[in-house]
């Protein structure tokens, strides 16, 4: 994948990749938009797919999405964007190069026509520091939007279950009805969702978003988010068969495995304009406790030690956001179906955790 840096020498900020930290040191000064501007997805007339450009590329999303892309569009099509340095596995892969420019000249120099903005600061840690998450996940949002109509580009940008508040009806949380998070992750992804579908009404941008559930992935760590005890526990069962667990064991969430969560985003990316009812569409897969996830464990490794530590930070958020979501706009729109339940995803997490935990023993000689 390519690896785009934006700065010779641009530091990365906490870890934590962000289009707005960048703004401020290459200013992206966002251009005016006549107020009759309409503006459509590029052509892919000269080709059969499209330039796609993946800003925040380098967290638990876009490096699988990358891979996704190239095989469907081919590598030369797809751009991963992040302001810090790449894993050494992503390095010496050989996919990886730099380019020092902004954003606009990547779009322009690299004809792109689709843009997938990843960056952002998840749940928990954007609780820990709330100026940072307001600069990345939303002046970066700015500047990438004003981008995206000035190209005609298909903009994707994902929303999440944190979107949502405790005035939202929780079982099943639909996808209109009121919203009112109390996370600046989630006030800045309803302000994404707002300000794409204000853009897509008044500029005519092809602005598309997906309201994820916790996503479940094995060849990733847990980025500060919510649901991240359901990604650790997999990892802690496997090494130590002991696992401490920060939210109550009856708490239940929306979840879905990495493979259906890109799947449904590549699906989006490519329905037709004319079946979308919404911009913005909840999708879901399953909802789960930390205690049924432990039982299914269990049916696998039975000697699995649970306790229970739970963090008041997280637990308040996971009090706050839905139950079950209501995905059945996205199922009869563009016909989107999950491939993995509970079952499914514990075994294919227990057999990809298991097999990376023994090469990683072999390779240390324990």
């Amino acid at each position: 994948m390519s690896c785009v840096r934006a700065v010779r020498g641009l530091a990365p900020v906490c870890g934590f990749q962000s289009l707005a930290v960048l703004s401020r040191r290459v200013s992206f000064s966002p251009r005016q938009v006549a107020s009759d501007a309409s503006f459509h997805s590029v052509s892919f007339s000269e080709s059969d797919h499209p330039r796609v450009l993946i800003t925040g590329g380098l967290g638990q999303l876009g490096v699988g999405l990358t891979k996704l892309l190239r095989k469907q569009f081919g590598k030369y099509n797809v751009i991963l964007s992040d302001i810090r340095k790449p894993p050494a596995h992503v390095y010496q892969s050989s996919e990886c190069q730099y380019i020092h420019t902004n954003l606009r000249e990547i779009v322009v120099n690299n004809r792109i026509s689709w843009l997938i903005h990843y960056s952002a600061l998840l749940s928990a840690v954007g609780e820990a520091n709330v100026s940072l998450a307001r600069d990345v996940n939303i002046t970066g949002l700015h500047n990438v939007l004003d981008v995206a109509v000035e190209h005609g580009l298909r903009l994707f940008i994902p929303s999440t279950i944190g979107a949502f508040g405790p005035m939202s009806p929780p079982n099943p949380t639909p996808d209109l009805c009121i919203q009112r998070p109390r996370t600046i992750y989630g006030v800045s992804k309803v302000h994404a969702e707002l300000m794409g579908e204000y853009y897509h009404h008044r500029y005519g941008l092809d602005f598309r978003c997906l309201r994820y559930p916790g996503i479940i992935s094995a060849d990733s760590q847990p980025g500060g988010g919510t649901t991240d005890y359901a990604v650790q526990i997999f990892h802690d069962a496997v090494k130590t068969g002991n696992f401490v667990c920060n939210l109550r064991p009856d708490t239940r969430l929306p979840m879905m495995f990495i493979d259906d969560c890109l799947r449904a985003t590549l699906e989006v990316l490519e329905a037709p304009a004319e079946v979308l009812s919404m911009r913005t569409y909840n999708i879901s897969a399953m909802s789960f406790t930390p205690e049924e996830l432990v039982q299914e464990i269990r049916r696998h490794l039975p000697d699995l030690q649970v306790t229970y530590e739970t963090d008041p930070v997280r637990q308040a958020i996971a009090d706050s956001w839905p139950i079950v979501f209501d995905d059945s706009n996205a199922r009869s729109d563009w016909g989107w179906k999950h491939n993995y339940g509970l079952p499914e995803l514990v075994q294919t997490m227990l057999n990809f955790t298991g097999s990376n935990f023994r090469i990683l023993a072999k390779v240390s000689g324990t």
